[in-house]
Formats: structure tokens, C-alpha cells, sequence
């Protein structure tokens, strides 16, 4: 009768956690999407949304471009390339406001997150992630504030020094003012919806790491093969759920940016173009932002690929520790002639070494040079342990691409690729052989 009460009263207890409630961990996430109109939590902010990403997405950024496109303005205040910027920013921005409003409303913002599975995870997974997520609207302001501010300085300049140049309605410098604020908001909305997406991927990634770390804890304890296998079968599950949710988004961000930077650079080496700061600095600065935000969808998948990679060498290495121990407990049972020449290798510990070498921040439990403690393997047969690694190299998990993993190798492809086209298309501008 007890066990049964403590088992309603653990279901009850994992239904709370995975629940929203107004006061969860969710909480200044929520605010900041509603202060950014991205919220569709309702209809009226459903609406709201849509008005908002319409207006800055498409609106401001054509009137801008056909209305105040200044032909007739000096050599510094013309605008060739802002037909490249609008349309880079822009169809980015369409592409991860589609796909946010898409995962949240048919997920829901927290299980989209994976905040319904923290119930299932460790002390330390759950802290580490809810530190994380505060972490990751500190990561969002580092990335959209620096690029908001310079823009803000390019078209202050823009409007205060070409004031009497650029087209006008009315009053010259209240319609100059307000042009300039909705330039700017709409630059600041379009950036930060392209982050927000790269940021929630990067977040997500980093709870599979989290568990990741926490599973590798298994091969330092005494643990059996059969809850190893299961928890690993979780997480690689989780991890094709996260490659299904975002494959198209990846590829298609890579296929826009990669086609964004391919006009700009067509635009900017084509004969008697100009280009400096005042004229092509903010195709630059779209660029890095588009570019910045490839970059972190890259990394993170790479990352957590290496990780639950890893789990491999993890594993191999826990199955020769135990079969090395395991000779070496039977060695007095048969006679061995001894070595004369003394070892080859001396043993030294890496907590030896640690005092003389810096391996850097990249050894964790995960992927180290230290042993596997004799106790972690006592109890486990030679064949479980050797089936277990089999295992590990035949179901290799990571994030996918529509059956391509992303891993370090692919991003050298990706690279050699874009490189190739680069060389080609300048061969056809400049002549370069």
C-alpha cells in the first residue's frame, strides 16, 4: 500500500514538473518573446505577431528600399547593394519566424525545449540547463546588440548628413526621424527572430551534452550493460527527434546565407563598383550576421556530434581497462616468464601528469586520458562488455542532415565546397586563375 501511494505520489510529482505554469523556468524567456511580438500564446498575440513580422519583414524594408533609395544622392549616401541586404535579412528572417511560430505552436514552447524530460534527468542536468537558458538571453544580446548599435551609427549618420538628399514627406526632419526609428526597429526585429532560433538550437544542443556528461558517469560506477544501453537508446532518440525538428531549417539557412554572400560578392567585384565603408559597410554587417548565425547552428551540431561520438572511445576504453585488470588478477594463476627488459612504457597516472601538462578546457568525463577505476567493470562479463562497444561503433549518434551526420568532417566539406564556388565565381568577375 506504501509503495503504491509513493508511486502516485512520483507521477503526480514528474506531472507538475512537466507542466507550464506562469511561475516555471519559462518565465522571462515568455516575457522576452512577448516583448519582441513573437508570442503566440493567443489568438491577439498570434495576431500581433503576424502584424509586427509583416511590417518589419516586408514593409519597412520595401519602402526603404524603393522609396528612400536616393539615386540622385552624392557618392556617400547612395545605396547599390541595399536591394542585397534587404533581401538577405529578410528571407532569414522569414525563414526562422516560420519555423519558430511551426515548432511552437505544434510543441509548445516547453516541450519544445525538452523541459517535459528534465523529470527523467539528474540534479545536475536540470540545474546546468535552467543555467544555461538564463545564459542564453545574455548570448542573444552579445550577438544582436553590437550589430544593432552599429547600424544605429550607420543610419544616424546616414539621415542627419543627407538630410536635405534623401526623399521626404512634410517636415523634413521629423519624417527623416521617423524613417530613420523604423529602419531600425525593423533591422533589431528581423536579426534578433534569426537569432533567437540559432540560440534555441544551440540551447537544446547544450541539454544533450549535459546528459551526455551525466551518462558517462555510468562507466565510473559499477553498472550493468542493459540500463547503459537503454539510457544510451534515449538520448539517441532525443537526438533524432532534435535532427528531424531542424534539418530543413539548417538547410535552408545554409542555402540562403550561402546564396546572400554569393550576390554580395558578385555585386561588390563587379566592374567599376565601389566600395567602401560608407557605401558597402551594411552589406558587411549583414553578412556577419548572417554568417554569425550559420556559425552557431554549425558549432552546436558539430559539437554535441564529437560528444555522443565520443561515448566510443568512452566505451572501448572502459571494456580494455577491465580486460587488462582482468589478466592481471589471474596472473598468479598462470606462470608467465618475466620480462628482462623492464617496461616500455612507464605507468603514470594522469593526475601525474595533470601537474606538468595543461590539456586545456576540453577534457570533461566525457572524452579525458584517466583511467577506468577497477570497480566500475568487477561484475560484467568480457562478452557483455564487448557486445556494448560493438555496439557504440555500429550506432554512431549525432545530429543529422537528412541522413548526413554533422561532424567535423562535413564541415570541412561544407567549407571545401563553398571555397570552390568562391574561386569560381571570382575566376568569372576578375580573373582570377
Amino acid at each position: 500500500m506504501e509503495d503504491a501511494a509513493e508511486g502516485l505520489l512520483n507521477r503526480r510529482n514528474k506531472f507538475t514538473r512537466s507542466i507550464s505554469h506562469a511561475q516555471d523556468e519559462l518565465q522571462s524567456f515568455r516575457s522576452y518573446l512577448k516583448w519582441m511580438c513573437v508570442d503566440q500564446s493567443n489568438w491577439w498575440t498570434a495576431c500581433l505577431s503576424w502584424f509586427m513580422f509583416i511590417l518589419f519583414t516586408f514593409v519597412v524594408p520595401a519602402i526603404s528600399h524603393f522609396v528612400l533609395a536616393c539615386d540622385t544622392c552624392d557618392g556617400t549616401h547612395t545605396r547599390p547593394y541595399d536591394g542585397v541586404v534587404q533581401l538577405s535579412l529578410s528571407s532569414v528572417a522569414t525563414l526562422s519566424f516560420l519555423c519558430l511560430s511551426r515548432f511552437v505552436k505544434k510543441y509548445g514552447l516547453r516541450r519544445f525545449l525538452f523541459f517535459d524530460k528534465l523529470y527523467d534527468e539528474s540534479e545536475t542536468v536540470r540545474t546546468g540547463y535552467v543555467e544555461q537558458l538564463n545564459r542564453s538571453l545574455k548570448i542573444l544580446s552579445i550577438f544582436v546588440l553590437p550589430c544593432f548599435l552599429v547600424e544605429s551609427a550607420y543610419k544616424t549618420w546616414w539621415y542627419a548628413s543627407g538630410a536635405s538628399q534623401i526623399p521626404f514627406l512634410g517636415n523634413v526632419y521629423l519624417s527623416d526621424t521617423i524613417a530613420c526609428i523604423m529602419e531600425l526597429c525593423s533591422w533589431l526585429y528581423r536579426t534578433t527572430v534569426i537569432f533567437i532560433v540559432c540560440v534555441l538550437f544551440r540551447l537544446i544542443c547544450h541539454l544533450q551534452i549535459l546528459r551526455l556528461l551525466d551518462f558517462a558517469k555510468v562507466f565510473q560506477t559499477e553498472s550493468d550493460v542493459g540500463p547503459v544501453l537503454s539510457e544510451h537508446l534515449r538520448i539517441r532518440r532525443h537526438l533524432r527527434i532534435i535532427s528531424h525538428r531542424y534539418r530543413a531549417f539548417i538547410l535552408w539557412f545554409l542555402i540562403l546565407v550561402t546564396g546572400s554572400q554569393f550576390a554580395s560578392l558578385l555585386m561588390t567585384t563587379k566592374p567599376h563598383a565601389v566600395v567602401n565603408v560608407y557605401i558597402a559597410g551594411e552589406l558587411a554587417l549583414c553578412s556577419l550576421t548572417l554568417v554569425a548565425g550559420l556559425l552557431i547552428l554549425l558549432r552546436s551540431a558539430t559539437k554535441i556530434t564529437h560528444k555522443a561520438q565520443a561515448v566510443t572511445c568512452l566505451a572501448a576504453k572502459w571494456h580494455i581497462c577491465a580486460t587488462l585488470d582482468s589478466f592481471d588478477a589471474n596472473e598468479g594463476e598462470t606462470p608467465r616468464v618475466p620480462s628482462t627488459s623492464g617496461r616500455v612504457f612507464p605507468v603514470i597516472g594522469v593526475a601525474e601528469e595533470s601537474d606538468r601538462d595543461d590539456a586545456g578546457d576540453e577534457e570533461d568525463d566525457l572524452d579525458n586520458s584517466n583511467l577506468i577505476p577497477a570497480y566500475a567493470y568487477s561484475t560484467i562479463s568480457f562478452q557483455k562488455r564487448q557486445a556494448l562497444v560493438t555496439y557504440f561503433e555500429n550506432n554512431r549518434a549525432g545530429i543529422t542532415l537528412y541522413g548526413f551526420t554533422l561532424d567535423r568532417s562535413t564541415i570541412h566539406t561544407i567549407f571545401g565546397i563553398e571555397l570552390s564556388l568562391v574561386l569560381w565565381l571570382l575566376g568569372k568577375t576578375v580573373g582570377l586563375s
